[in-house]
């Protein structure tokens, strides 16, 4: 069982050291996002993604690892969270500290890049909002309907415009 431990506590230490390599990914990405550099951050997200892929891998691992410890110790792999772990671990004081430690440590890297990710979320909501708003500005002052045409007679004559937005989201 120890050893079952100690190759979870090594998987989520991985994982923690992956997340920790997108934290300044995702705080390049609101650099490009405010300076609204379209390339660059296609590149930070081809960037990102492949970094997800090694996460990913290594939580398949993870879920392998807790399958096993179920398997040892009779119980639904499903009903094995860091609490129940904690708790069966009584007994293993030096194993139990290092798998707290890495939950904390995870838990905390964790936090900080959803933090990052809410405010780069915000960002890229603003900067659609403002994208919207220029659409309709664009479209409301070409079909304003001051808009003039002149005969030859230099008589002002009024041309009918179309009712309807070409663009716009709310309605």
């Amino acid at each position: 069982m120890a050893g079952l431990i100690d190759e979870l506590v090594d998987t989520m230490s991985k994982e923690n050291d992956i997340y920790k390599e997108l934290i300044p990914i995702a705080d390049e990405k609101t650099r490009v996002i405010i300076k609204n550099d379209l390339d660059a951050l296609q590149e930070i997200t081809d960037k990102e993604q492949r970094t997800i892929e090694k996460i990913n891998a290594l939580e398949r691992r993870r879920e392998e690892v807790i399958v096993n410890i179920g398997t040892v110790l009779s119980r639904n792999p499903r009903t094995l969270d860091m609490k129940t772990l904690m708790e069966i671990m009584k007994k293993q004081p030096e194993e139990r500290a290092k798998l707290a430690k890495i939950h904390d440590e995870l838990k905390d890297t964790l936090n900080r890049l959803v933090t990052i990710n809410d405010r780069n979320k915000v960002l890229i909501q603003q900067s659609l909002e403002m994208i919207e708003f220029n659409m309709n500005i664009i479209q409301s002052t070409r079909m304003s309907p001051g808009v003039n045409n002149y005969t030859r007679g230099a008589a002002e004559q009024q041309v009918p415009q179309a009712g309807t937005r070409m663009f716009d989201a709310k309605q």
